[in-house]
């Protein structure tokens, strides 16, 4: 005899909601949908798991009574394009889930070895001069202008290597846990950070630009230094109404491209709009966050950086490929989105019995222990 299961019709409408997925939709992989809505018919186990995946619902929700509250876990600042904030997708929600997991276990690990807290968490205040705190950020990351990287992409990677020396999990993923069918949205946010004395977590959406990438990341890196977590969609253009955000904005920019050098680099016989590419690639930054610097320094109004921003915008939208790839090898990508700091000291304990090894593959989204293996000589972890 097949087992049904009897599922309240909220919780199906609950599930085509929170998925974005239109109900024709639905309808058309699912033929018998209207009779389980009517309580006419009800699915099987099987039928219900691929109703489950179909709207990214964890398939244990459809045995509740009602719809469980779903709220974000740490201060929302996102505007999208300043037409409010709507109803967070289950891809950022699993995304928030499963940091949250690995920052709990880094916490329980670092108390239990002994670590010291990490020092930059909370050190700044929205007090702390921007011009002042964005040279001793620079200093802390080693992101000197004259020292950097070649390339974005290498930028990048420093940025990163440098903010888990100071004791941040730093991770960039651009989709959700190992799944390259879910990818995330930049257009719904674009980093997030989860503070913590023992266990900072620096979320990177990793579909963004490589040059919008390192916005977010310094962005983020702002509130660990002042003790704030949050979720954004910081961007150089906005003008955000909370201090916390306008403060964070200030420091990745000046972090970014610090307003001294960049007075001394612009060439007073070119056009700004001409020199975008050289001030980008000379600082490492996106053309969008030297436009917006070029109107901190007073050398645009409001009016005239709009347009050039706008124009700008839209032909950086053009370069598909500038945008990161969570394909090629396993092995090197996945360190990067669940943090590399995080991984080696995971794996480190699993392999010396202190963890087991079922728990590692949760938190890491692998399913194979030869893969946990394999990832862990790869990190040099044995």
């Amino acid at each position: 005899m097949t087992t049904r299961i009897e599922v309240d019709r909220e919780l199906y409408e609950w599930a085509q909601s929170r998925s974005d997925l239109e109900p024709e939709e639905l309808d058309e992989r699912f033929p018998q949908l209207r009779a389980w809505l009517a309580g006419s018919a009800a699915p099987t186990v099987r039928q219900l798991e691929k109703f489950a995946a179909a709207t990214r619902t964890p398939v244990g929700f459809f045995f509740l009574d009602s719809p469980p509250a779903e709220d974000i876990p740490v201060t929302d600042y996102r505007t999208l394009a300043d037409s409010g904030v709507a109803r967070p997708s289950p891809d950022l929600l699993d995304t928030l889930y499963i940091a949250e997991r690995r920052q709990e276990w880094f916490r329980q690990y670092s108390m239990q070895a002994g670590l010291e807290p990490v020092q930059i968490v909370g050190s700044a205040t929205t007090e702390s001069p921007i011009e002042a705190t964005a040279r001793d950020i620079r200093e802390a990351l080693e992101f000197q202008v004259d020292e950097r990287p070649g390339t974005w992409a290498g930028a990048l990677r420093d940025l990163r290597i440098n903010a888990e020396r100071l004791g941040v999990l730093v991770m960039v993923s651009g989709i959700v846990g190992t799944n390259t069918r879910r990818r995330l949205d930049p257009e719904e946010f674009r980093g997030f950070a989860l503070v913590d004395s023992y266990a900072p977590v620096v979320f990177v959406n990793g579909s963004d630009t490589r040059a919008a990438q390192i916005f977010t990341l310094l962005h983020e890196l702002a509130h660990v230094w002042l003790g704030e977590s949050a979720l954004d969609d910081a961007h150089p253009a906005s003008r955000p109404s909370e201090a916390i955000e306008r403060w964070c904005n200030r420091i990745a920019a000046e972090t970014l491209v610090p307003g001294g050098e960049l007075r001394r680099a612009i060439r007073s016989d070119l056009p700004i709009s001409d020199q975008l590419e050289s001030l980008a690639g000379r600082f490492k930054s996106s053309t969008l966050v030297v436009l917006r610097r070029v109107f901190d320094a007073d050398l645009l109004n409001w009016s005239e950086f709009r347009n050039l921003y706008e124009a700008e915008l839209e032909r950086v939208l053009g370069f598909v490929d500038q945008r990161s790839s969570d394909g090629g090898d396993f092995y090197k990508t996945q360190p990067v989105r669940t943090s590399a700091r995080f991984a080696r000291a995971l794996l480190s304990e699993t392999l010396s019995g202190r963890t087991s090894f079922s728990t590692a593959m949760r938190l890491l989204g692998i399913r194979k222990a030869t893969t946990l293996s394999e990832l862990a000589k790869t990190l040099g972890v044995t």
